[in-house]
Parts: structure tokens; sequence; C-alpha cells
């Protein structure tokens, strides 16, 4: 898998990249073992590599009551969807080490309904399902039924919120052909 391209686009160099943007991928590098190929498919553009991190990181590292590892399922839910091979393999990765459970990503990625999964998060990811597919519809019924699930109006804006940036994500991992990583793919197993 190493020895095909990551990105269609053009890919710069870490020794070429802006200091702040390669300072944050080492660190990654020094934390995870590896650099995850959307680090460096993104520093082609760096402003948009900055904008990107920071929302992600608003997002995944709010305090809430999503834990990490509910975050990370409606990723690899609605990255399947989007058919998005990066998202699933990336975040079904770190899922199975949230969660703590080799299978829940595969189980999530090929039906979340039929998944080791609580009424609650099935509840969770039939919301971020319909927010990915057909946001447009969302009503007030929607908001009840995960307020009937101890959902607070902030973790319906998560919700939506990971939902609609990883919609971006996914669009983005497609048309660059981002390949994931191979490391990804024993993660958590």
């Amino acid at each position: 898998m190493t020895d095909k391209p990551i990105s269609r686009f053009p890919v710069p160099q870490l020794e070429d990249m802006p200091d702040d943007i390669r300072e944050k991928i080492i660190a990654v590098h020094e934390k995870a073992g590896f650099i995850p190929n959307v680090f460096l498919v993104l520093a082609n553009r760096p402003d948009e590599f900055r904008a990107f991190f920071a929302y992600h990181d608003a997002l995944m590292e709010r305090p809430g009551n999503l834990t990490q590892a509910e975050r990370e399922m409606i990723i690899v839910a609605t990255s399947n969807a989007n058919q998005c091979q990066y998202c699933v393999v990336a975040h079904g990765a770190i899922l199975r080490i949230r969660a703590k459970d080799p299978l829940i990503a595969d189980q999530v990625a090929v039906n979340y309904r039929k998944a080791d999964t609580t009424a609650r998060q099935n509840a969770m990811l039939d919301f971020a399902m319909k927010v990915s597919m057909s946001a447009q519809e969302v009503g007030e019924a929607d908001m009840d039924l995960l307020r009937g699930h101890g959902f607070t109006d902030d973790d319906i804006w998560d919700i939506a919120g990971i939902t609609a940036f990883f919609g971006l994500s996914n669009r983005m991992a497609n048309v660059t052909n981002m390949r994931p990583n191979a490391e990804f793919f024993n993660m958590g197993r």
C-alpha cells in the first residue's frame, strides 16, 4: 500500500512546510508512531490545513456528554454512507481503540443498527445519518427523540457538527484520492 501515491494532488515535503504545520505533524508522528496521510495531503494548502484541524479539534476535543468513542461512531457510520475509505479505515481504528472493542468499528461501518450499540447510540447514529443524507428533513420530532434518550441541545449540536464536518472531510478525501495508512488496518484489533 505504501508504494502508491497517497493523493492525486501534490504532497509537500515536511521540510518545505510552514513551521507551525511541520511542528503539528511532528507531534502527531511522535504520538502515533506514523504520520496519518490526512496531515500530509492537507498540508498542500496551509491555510485550509490550519482551519480544518482547528475545527476538527473544536468538535472532537470539546467537553460534553458524547464519549470519544461515540464521536468516532458518528464518523465511521456517516463516512461509510459517504463511501469514504480513508475515514472509515482511520476512524475505525480510533473507534476500536477508544471503545476498547476490536469488532465495533466493522459493525458500525457495515450496519450500525446491528452493531453492539445501545438504543441511545442507535438514536444518535440515526440522527447523524439523517443529517448526512437529508438534513433538510430534520425537525422537532428528531430533537424530541434525542432528548428522550438524554441528549442535550449541546449534544445534538455536536452530533450535527461532527456529521457535517466529516461530510466535508469525506468529500475531500475522495476527491484527493487519499489513501489510508497501512498502520490503521491493524490498530485496536
